[in-house]
This record gives structure tokens, C-alpha cells and sequence, in this order.
């Protein structure tokens, strides 16, 4: 079983919103920075997740997006299915064909992996991993790094000082 690189960008970019948003809208260009993802794939997601209301953009100066709902209301789950993700363990994508047109010996037991995955995920929210003790050590790594980043390109480039 395994969930796709657009699963898991959806999440750690939600994630990375959710930490950051009491500051004001985030950019899609800050999360890309300090999660390493880029930023035109992170413009297709939250172009997903805006259509199913879990983030609002903010346009013109100072914009970008903030949580279309509190933390605690959005699932990973709901991450998850936003951007047209599943999470199966089944060889056969729960069609039950994984051998010719019939179920497999194990299908029904991956279909229940899958069922209790889902319940999982549909039961740990954003506000869950905020609140996570290990999450914020690593969210302040990521903001170090990116600093750092900054400065480096200033020095390497005076006339970017402004930025």
C-alpha cells in the first residue's frame, strides 16, 4: 500500500499552513521553501484544495491562503480525498478483479487494512498535529533552514536585501 507523492504533499502542505496561518495568509511560495516542494505542484493542489473548501486564497499584497475551516474540522482524510487521493491496500483498487475477474485469497483483508487506515486518517485533524509535541521542533528546523537560505542569497546578492 501507498499513498501517492500528492497525498502526502497535500498533508505536510496543509500541515505547514495550519502552523503558520496566525501569522496571515501564507504563500504558496513560503510552504514550497520550507517543505522543499515546488511551488507550481503546489499550485495545482490548492487548486483542489480551494474547490473543496479547506483553504481560502487571499489575493494582491500580503496575500495567500489561510484554512477554509478551523483545524480541528479538517481530517487528513479530507486532505486526502480533496485532492483526488485513496488509500487502498488492495492489489485491484477495491474493483475485487485482482485475479482475472475474481477477488484474490487476501482481498478481503487488505479492503479491511484499507477501511482502517481511513478511519484513522478521518480521525486525526489538523489541530492533532499542531498540537503534536514533535511537529513544532521540526516546523522550527524548516523555518531555521529557510532563514538561513535567505541570508545566504542576500550575501551572495545585495540587491535582493529587499526581499
Amino acid at each position: 500500500m501507498r499513498l501517492t507523492t500528492r497525498g502526502r504533499y497535500a498533508v505536510t502542505a496543509m500541515l505547514d499552513l495550519a502552523l503558520h496561518f496566525e501569522r496571515g495568509p501564507v504563500s504558496l511560495a513560503a510552504i514550497a521553501e520550507r517543505q522543499g516542494i515546488s511551488q507550481s505542484y503546489l499550485e495545482q493542489l490548492f487548486a483542489r484544495l480551494r474547490r473543496n473548501g479547506l483553504v481560502d486564497g487571499m489575493r494582491g499584497p500580503g496575500g495567500g491562503y489561510k484554512l477554509g475551516r478551523p483545524g480541528g474540522e479538517i481530517s487528513v482524510a479530507d486532505v486526502i480525498d480533496a485532492v483526488n487521493e485513496t488509500v487502498d491496500a488492495t492489489r485491484c483498487g477495491g474493483q475485487r478483479n485482482c485475479q482475472g475477474e475474481h477477488r484474490c485469497l487476501t482481498h478481503d483483508l487488505w479492503e479491511e487494512l484499507s477501511c482502517q487506515i481511513r478511519e484513522f486518517l478521518g480521525n486525526v485533524t489538523l489541530e492533532n498535529l499542531v498540537q503534536s509535541k514533535t511537529i513544532h521542533p521540526i516546523s522550527r528546523r524548516h523555518e531555521s533552514a529557510d532563514a538561513d537560505r535567505k541570508k545566504s542569497a542576500v550575501a551572495l546578492n545585495p540587491a535582493r536585501a529587499g526581499v
